[in-house]
This record gives structure tokens, C-alpha cells and sequence, in this order.
């Protein structure tokens, strides 16, 4: 699975997120989550985190 910056993807807790730093090989990754502005987080997760890409930005 090739996952960009701005994709959107499904963790495997079940939380959506947004890509916004991608390091490395596809290794680790800065993911925003939440429903708006009030609760907005920025997350790092690992490749083995993430269950699918939901969608993907343009190239």
C-alpha cells in the first residue's frame, strides 16, 4: 500500500486520519485526527498501524 501526504486512511483502532508527514520508507507518519478544529491531534504512527487508505490525494 503506497500512502501519500494529504491521503486519508483508517487506523486499525477504527480512527480516520489525514497524512500530513510521511518519513522515511513509508515507515512512520504524522497523521491529523478529530472532528474539526476543537479537537484536532496530531498522532505518530507506524505502517502497522494503518488498516487502508480511504482516499488518496491527487498526484
Amino acid at each position: 500500500m503506497k500512502i501519500k501526504q494529504f491521503d486519508r486512511v483508517r487506523l486499525k483502532d477504527g480512527r480516520e486520519g489525514d497524512v500530513m508527514e510521511v518519513f522515511g520508507d513509508q515507515e512512520q507518519f504524522i497523521l491529523t485526527i478529530g472532528d474539526g478544529p476543537h479537537d484536532w491531534e496530531d498522532i505518530d504512527v507506524f505502517l502497522d498501524d494503518i488498516e487502508k487508505v480511504i482516499y488518496t490525494s491527487e498526484d
